[in-house]
């Protein structure tokens, strides 16, 4: 199927491209193009125009020093490809690698993610569990959002509709933490019918605290609460995060479909929560 007509337009910076979203609600924003293009030509979505930021430079840098900095527009190739990142962040190379395929890969951006707030995408947690907080520029001004704040729903976040995400931080404190990403991949479409990620701060034998995050399960990017706080203090052995991932799906509100029911998927995020952790944990 063909797309509706719209307009097309490529502003040269982040302030005329606010601009025009700001003068016409009806617009969508062109990142990596991945989920909008596919949406419009099955006509889920027909924006009036679409603005493509591929004309704004400065978008796509990865800065890596007191925590990282990385733009909007960066392609998961580039993630993959960072060795800047997999130093203190080796998760983030390691779901680049596991996110659609090569096309995929080359085109679709972290940014484009993240503002999507897609139920079954794959950095969503992994940005979740990393701590990481989001620049957004609109007509009111910047403003710092934490993941925790962003994702509200069903591809819904807390963007107003003229803010772009300019760039993500993650926190210095999580780099050099256990870090880990298990993932239960839709064999058609590859994207996560159930993916859990995990990082650990373990000193002397113990977990000091841990952030665990799901996705594909709940209609939106969620931090399993449960599981973190049983495992914050404990002894870093096979007992305590069996325990601890038993409860991973606890106060979660599982999807269902005809691939995997509610049922089924909560039986995934246990047994990937215990295999994310396990890995976080070094064992």
């Amino acid at each position: 199927m063909y797309p509706s007509q719209f307009e097309y337009i490529k502003p040269s910076s982040v302030q005329e491209a606010v601009s025009l979203l700001a003068s016409n609600p009806d617009a969508k924003l062109l990142a990596g193009g991945h989920s909008l293009i596919p949406a419009m030509k099955l006509r889920l979505s027909a924006p009036s125009a679409v603005v493509d930021l591929g004309g704004v430079s400065g978008l796509n840098t990865i800065s890596v020093g007191n925590g990282a900095t990385i733009g909007a527009l960066t392609t998961y190739r580039q993630l993959l490809d960072s060795a800047e990142l997999k130093g203190p962040f080796p998760i983030i190379a390691e779901t680049a690698n596991k996110v659609g395929d090569p096309h995929v890969r080359n085109r679709g951006t972290l940014g484009g993610s993240l503002a999507h707030s897609d139920p079954a995408a794959d950095f969503t947690a992994v940005m979740l569990a990393l701590d990481a907080s989001v620049k957004a520029i609109g007509s009111g001004g910047e403003r710092t959002i934490a993941l925790d704040d962003l994702f509200v729903d069903l591809f819904t976040t807390s963007l107003e509709p003229d803010e772009i995400i300019t760039s993500i931080s993650i926190p210095a404190d999580s780099a050099g933490a256990g870090q880990a990403y298990e993932k239960h991949a839709h064999p058609a479409s590859g994207y996560a019918v159930v993916g859990v990620a995990a990082v650990l701060k373990v000193s002397g034998g113990t977990i000091q605290s841990a952030r665990v995050a799901v996705t594909g399960a709940p209609s939106k990017a969620t931090r399993a609460t449960a599981t973190e706080q049983a495992l914050a203090g404990t002894a870093v052995n096979a007992e305590s995060i069996a325990a601890a991932a038993a409860l991973a799906a606890d106060g979660l509100e599982l999807n269902g479909d005809t691939y995997a029911s509610a049922e089924y998927r909560g039986h995934l995020v246990r047994v990937l929560a215990k295999r994310a952790i396990t890995r976080a944990a070094g064992l």
